[in-house]
């Protein structure tokens, strides 16, 4: 596929990486040489240095062929004329990074749909809704509810007090059981398991369930001493942070910690929230934590600018015993020395915004899209479609290629658990797991398609 990306900042720069290696043809714009860098020369993507509104640009990156157009620059306004530019100049599709977010709002889509802007990214809220689906429960590093919980996907690091341990998984996961195993994360190495691997001790184990079986999953892992997180202590007062705290549930108190007293008086403003409190002052600083309340605190949210500082303030919040820690770390080559640091939750907007663009690339049906940052893979629902391969044979004939797991379905509004012997039909909307970069093997399934296989 041809791709035009519009803007070599943290988002343009990842997705390209990214998609080079996937072996599109992509082309990377942006006015400044500094951010551009040696990206070119990294990788193969062509750079443009030029304006990612000129027209003579976009002619010369060639967007008239281009499947996918991406305006992801600093600047909103930029972003939706380049994707007007360049829908009209031939783009199949295009997508721009926003920061208003009233333009998200379902009746004001249309209205961007009209001028040739597809679809509409931002971070932020992206990464917000990744913080408060953190907090719903303590003792999981990640969750994803798929049609409003239909189907639960659980990330959770196993102890030795988990009592499935050290148990081949089809002795755990057989058709009657409420719960499949889908993904592990072992040290450096990631499984999609089979039924002879084995659950230890330290593992990233990824579970599917359904609502109803999250107290049985909660048990079963040994996490039953974690409370429920009623408050919560939220370090840094950007835009993440106040996409968060307008979203926080009613059942959640907040309290803000931001250093800067404009920044304080700005957050006054725009969180209107009986149950969300700003606080100016350094979110470091011991004494303050004691005096607002760390003792009595299930969570804590580091979401500066700083990669480091919000490493280090969640290994801080954690030894005065917090018990959920979640970190933004924007700098890649910091995941792995966090996930060490046993951080709970790592947030990062480049990989959430990435996923969601990457999403539009797909020709079969895919509703969301999300990757598995710790686990190194990925997950999409993918919506059967009339005819397609994946609707031809139960699950244990389809011969899914390596690396590629079914783990649920939804059926109308029923969340249902896959077993070799389930028959997707058309319409489905099916969970699906991969190992990073066999996401498009696993699509070939559900597009619909001629051949009678």
């Amino acid at each position: 596929m041809k791709i035009v990306i519009a803007g070599a900042g943290a988002v343009g720069t990842h997705l390209s990486k990214l998609l080079s290696t996937e072996n599109h043809d992509c082309v990377l714009i942006d006015d400044d040489d500094e951010r551009l860098g040696g990206v070119d020369s990294n990788y193969d993507i062509m750079a443009l240095c030029s304006s990612p509104t000129s027209i003579k640009t976009l002619k010369d990156a060639g967007v008239a062929n281009a499947d996918l157009f991406v305006g992801v620059t600093r600047r909103e306004s930029r972003n939706i004329t380049a994707c007007m530019l360049a829908h009209a100049l031939g783009a199949k599709k295009t997508v721009a990074r926003i920061d208003n977010y009233e333009y998200l709002q379902p009746q004001n889509l249309a209205y961007f749909k009209a001028v040739g802007v597809d679809s509409l990214v931002y971070p932020e809220v992206l990464a917000a809704s990744d913080i408060i689906s953190g907090l719903k429960l303590s003792w999981v590093r990640q969750r994803l509810d798929v049609h409003d919980g239909a189907l639960v996907l659980l990330g959770v690091k196993l102890r030795d007090t988990c009592q499935i341990l050290n148990q081949p998984i089809r002795d755990l996961c057989g058709p009657d059981d409420p719960y499949h195993i889908v993904a592990l994360k072992r040290g450096n190495e990631t499984i999609i398991p089979g039924g002879m691997d084995v659950l230890q001790s330290n593992d990233l184990a990824y579970f599917m369930t359904t609502e109803e079986y999250i107290p049985h999953i909660k048990r079963i892992v040994g996490k039953e001493e974690y409370e429920d997180v009623h408050n919560v202590i939220i370090m840094g007062g950007g835009k993440t942070a106040v996409r968060a705290a307008l979203t926080l549930p009613d059942n959640m108190h907040a309290k803000i910690i931001e250093s800067s007293i404009e920044r304080c008086e700005r957050l006054n403003q725009l969180i209107d929230r009986s149950n969300v409190m700003i606080i100016h002052g350094d979110g470091r600083d011991l004494g303050l934590l004691h005096e607002e309340g760390i003792k009595n605190t299930q969570a804590f949210v580091s979401l500066t600018g700083n990669a480091e500082t919000n490493i280090l303030a969640c290994l801080t919040a954690k030894k005065l015993g917090v018990r959920k820690t979640i970190a933004m770390v924007e700098n890649l080559d910091y995941v792995s020395m966090a996930e060490g640091l046993d951080i709970g939750t790592i947030i990062n907007k480049k990989t959430v915004a990435a996923s969601h663009i990457f999403q539009m690339m797909m020709k079969a049906d895919v509703r969301n899209m999300r990757t598995l940052m710790l686990a190194d893979s990925e997950v999409a629902e993918f919506v059967a479609a009339e005819g397609s391969r994946v609707t031809k044979s139960p699950v244990k004939s389809l011969g899914l290629p390596g690396g590629i797991a079914i783990g649920g379905l939804v059926r109308g509004k029923q969340g249902l658990l896959v077993n070799g012997n389930t028959q997707i039909e058309a319409g489905d909307c099916v969970l699906v797991f991969c190992h990073r970069h066999t996401l498009e093997k696993a699509e070939k399934f559900f597009k619909k398609s001629l051949i009678p296989w």
